[in-house]
């Protein structure tokens, strides 16, 4: 029977082109599901602070803007871990961050003050073990520009990602969030940077899997008719 020999054949040299992406495609959707999208990002691991007023006397944004001589085009004062800071953003370009009681930057931060300040915004029963400053952020912050990477002890190997200039957690990664993230690469293709799912070869592999199905289905439908005619006649 000609569709049926079609069917076959589409059926069994197509799912041998698909079918180990086909189990990528599972086993991520497993992992996905599996795992708590809130213990990948760490939130567990976030420690929660009370809000604190911020104090009198600190410069006002004319003092910065005069000390600095930036005209950003946004201004916004807020508490850091290194205190009351003003985070100036231009119209291109990095923020710059300065203290709001002195109006300068920040001092660099050392090894034991990035251990410190991480410890202070994590939870848990680990411990941080190495602090480093990166002169760039690595791809899997999704940041740009230097960061204080430092590694905790516990049994997830959490990594908090802290600004230079404000002691602020940027990012929050771990051997977990990796483990998801490798599915996630397989799951959509994408073994770059894991962002784009719209891309040709995961719609091409998508419409060949779509064929395998479909050819299935149909090699079913055959079968079932074939296997009801026959009982029919023995009948």
């Amino acid at each position: 029977m000609r569709v049926l020999r079609t069917a076959t054949w589409l059926h069994k040299w197509i799912a041998l082109v698909v079918g180990l992406q086909i189990l990528f495609w599972v086993g991520g959707g497993l992992v996905m599901t599996a795992l708590p999208i809130e213990r990948v990002r760490g939130e567990h691991h976030v420690r929660a602070v009370d809000p604190t007023p911020l104090p009198s006397g600190l410069q006002t944004l004319d003092v910065v803007r005069a000390a600095t001589g930036l005209d950003p085009v946004k201004a916004e004062l807020k508490p850091t871990p290194r205190g009351p800071a003003w985070v100036l953003t231009p119209v291109e370009g990095a923020a710059t961050v300065v203290s709001a009681t002195t109006g300068a930057p920040f001092p660099p931060m050392t090894p034991d003050q990035a251990r410190r300040t991480a410890a202070r915004s994590y939870t848990g029963h680990g411990a941080p073990i190495s602090a480093r400053l990166l002169a760039q952020a690595p791809a899997e912050t999704g940041k740009s520009g230097p960061v204080w990477r430092v590694d905790f002890d516990d049994a997830e190997r959490t990594t908090f990602y802290l600004s230079p200039d404000s002691g602020e957690v940027v990012s929050r990664r771990s051997g977990l969030w990796r483990v998801y993230d490798a599915f996630w690469r397989l799951h959509i293709m994408n073994f770059g940077d894991g962002e784009n799912f719209n891309h040709p070869l995961l719609i091409f592999t998508t419409a060949l899997a779509f064929t395998v199905v479909l050819s299935g289905f149909v090699l079913l439908w055959v079968r079932l008719a074939r296997d009801w005619t026959r009982s029919r006649r023995r009948e």
